[in-house]
């Protein structure tokens, strides 16, 4: 491993270790997404960043996968700045604790573990304690929006000075001309049962009188048992020539999907935040999405305090079909939520504030060096 440099200069290194699979664009993610812009942008806020992206099946790594990490914060020099992502810190603390008197640790919790859709109880109780143990043994806790980061320190009994917000920024981009103005609907998402797609089709398949399309963007081999479910009952609904499961999509692909929508349609049972609702919002796209967790948050207000867009009860697809129906027959309704999203475009930060957020919690880390010198 090269020098970082002056002492001066070591002290404004970052060492980011990241998922192994946060470059692959098999399988995107807003986690993913988040974890290379913090890469790319922070150097503008004057801290050297050097990923690596740790291989391995996590939380629930092999032993192949929890020895390269052992041996990668092991090389590490004593002091050293490091932040990880939480997907890969928060399920080994007997790899982390130990580090945690030599380097300084941030850890960046997207989603706690064990609210992931699906999981034994058992096991979600496991990677509950496990998370516990690895944030009480780092220096500094980073979550993606306000309601995360209440939701750890009620949940881990961490102080509240220790947990910093850093939101996901949104990038500026062109209004979205739409389909017609109703009925283009559109849905990114991996789908996987936390993104409840399925309870997306259950409401559809009440609305078919209607006039609509809808595209489900998002990768399709994260759950493919879940995947097979939702196409059987897409076929079964008679569905299958008015929604579309397009896989993932990036890039050029991806803004046409966005140019074309109408309304974009979240599902979630649990979200941090959800980046796909601000990217929406950054192109005057209301949103119908279901009010868990940080969601509400993402959306936000309008100047005048009006929302832009439909929030629904999570797990209710009579709920998702109720707004999809006001939304598909009211124009009065669709005008005000097309109005609303405009204008909180308008107010959406960039991701230099995320850096500048992230910066603050890499701070602390660096005044704890000067401190113990």
């Amino acid at each position: 491993m090269t020098s970082a440099g002056s002492p001066a200069e070591a002290e404004r290194v970052v060492h980011f270790v990241l998922p192994g699979d946060v470059d692959d664009p098999a399988v995107p993610s807003g986690g993913n997404t988040y974890d290379r812009r913090v890469c790319r942008d922070l150097p503008a806020a004057g801290w050297q960043v050097r990923p690596y992206a740790a291989p391995g099946s996590w939380p629930q790594p092999d032993a192949a996968a929890r020895a390269g990490l052992v041996r990668y914060l092991a090389a590490l020099p004593d002091g050293a700045v490091v932040l990880l992502d939480g997907l890969v810190a928060c399920g080994v603390p007997e790899i982390l604790v130990p580090e945690a008197g030599r380097l300084r640790l941030a850890v960046l919790v997207h989603l706690p573990l064990a609210d992931e859709t699906g999981l034994d109880p058992a096991l979600a109780a496991e990677l509950n304690a496990r998370e516990r143990r690895t944030l009480h043994a780092a220096g500094a806790v980073v979550a993606t929006s306000a309601w995360a980061a209440r939701r750890l320190v009620a949940q881990h009994g961490l102080a509240a000075e220790r947990v910093h917000v850093a939101r996901p920024g949104a990038d500026a981009a062109p209004l979205a001309p739409g389909t017609d103005g109703a009925t283009g609907l559109l849905c990114v998402a991996a789908v996987t049962p936390r993104k409840g797609q399925h309870l997306l089709v259950e409401a559809l398949a009440t609305v078919t009188e209607l006039p609509w399309s809808c595209a489900f963007v998002g990768g399709l081999d994260r759950d493919p048992g879940y995947v097979a479910q939702l196409r059987r009952s897409i076929t079964e609904s008679g569905l299958d020539d008015r929604i579309a499961l397009t896989g993932p999509r990036a890039g050029a692909e991806l803004e046409a999907r966005y140019a074309a929508a109408d309304l974009l349609v979240l599902t979630s049972y649990a979200e941090t935040y959800g980046m796909v609702v601000t990217e929406a919002l950054a192109r005057g796209i209301p949103v119908l999405a279901t009010e868990a967790d940080g969601v509400p948050e993402a959306v936000g207000r309008a100047p005048d305090g009006s929302v832009p867009g439909l929030l629904v009860a999570p797990g209710q697809p009579s709920a998702v079909a109720g707004a999809l129906r006001g939304w598909l027959e009211d124009p009065q309704l669709r005008d005000g939520l097309k109005n609303a999203a405009r204008a909180r475009r308008a107010m959406l930060e960039g991701w230099e504030m995320t850096s500048h957020s992230l910066t603050g919690a890499l701070e602390r880390l660096r005044d704890e060096i000067r401190s113990t010198r």
